[in-house]
């Protein structure tokens, strides 16, 4: 869509910062189908950034996310984090360092206070860590006590959801990629969300929201990138764009696919 075009699409990034993740003509397609479903993506994100992945359902934001935790492979292309190939790097080891936080979550039949910790068992702490920063995170995420001992059967998905980020946020990943994080969650645990990651604790942390809710990251992000039908339209500095032609476009682009799926 001509609309969704960046005024200042072609600009070059300039940071300071070290390039944390590289993308060169990335593509996708099915195992058993020859039609791309991500096209030829090259971007760059330097550590530390918070970057919107933004565009409408369908665009290819969690088949890009779920890329950079090797959920999948790329047909095409390289990805390189920190200047290795993501393929290179064994699976275990970047499941430690890029953590990614699905739309779905899971809690493994866990209660939720076992939930949170269970990715910190991975990890070389000691049990005393483990339990500081355990409750820690419930305090930062308010997370009632009342909670901590249900299971995932006794959750709604808004809670499941905040537990999950919780599960993620406690591992205080070098990267967090948030899949349609807003979703699930109400007015004010959006807003927290949002808060929370700004937090000190994450102040070194990479993340990487894809979301069709604009508005909502529009005052959160450094950087964005725009996905249309599985190609990177344009990729630049928040503050370098006109918010309100980019939620007009991805508003009408959402609105198209109800159309389609009608």
């Amino acid at each position: 869509m001509d609309n969704l075009d960046s005024p200042t699409r072609n600009s070059r990034l300039n940071h300071a910062a070290v390039n944390q993740w590289q993308l060169e003509q990335v593509s996708l397609r099915p195992p058993l189908g020859s039609h791309l479903l991500l096209q030829s993506i090259s971007c760059e994100l330097m550590a530390g950034d918070r970057c919107a992945l933004i565009g409408a359902t369908g665009a290819g934001k969690t088949l890009l996310l779920r890329l950079l935790n090797r959920l999948i492979d790329p047909s095409q292309g390289s990805i390189l984090f920190q200047g290795r190939d993501l393929r290179q790097i064994p699976i275990a080891q970047l499941r430690q360092t890029v953590t990614l936080v699905l739309p779905e979550p899971r809690l493994l039949g866990m209660t939720v206070r076992d939930a949170i910790a269970y990715p910190l068992a991975f990890r070389n702490l000691s049990s005393t860590v483990i339990q500081q920063r355990v409750t820690d995170w419930i305090d930062r995420l308010q997370i009632p006590s009342d909670w901590l001992n249900k299971t995932e059967v006794q959750l709604t998905l808004n809670q499941r959801q905040w537990i999950a980020i919780a599960r993620a946020c406690v591992c205080e990943p070098a990267v967090l990629l948030l899949d349609e994080p807003f979703g699930a969650l109400d007015g004010d645990r959006r807003q927290q969300l949002l808060n929370i990651l700004q937090d000190s604790a994450l102040r070194q942390t990479t993340i990487v929201i894809g979301t069709h809710h604009v508005e909502l990251v529009r005052l959160w992000a450094q950087r964005v990138w725009c996905l249309h039908q599985g190609k990177l339209l344009w990729q630049e500095s928040s503050d370098r764009l006109d918010w309100e032609s980019v939620e007009d476009s991805i508003a009408q682009a959402e609105a198209d696919v109800a159309t389609e799926w009608d």
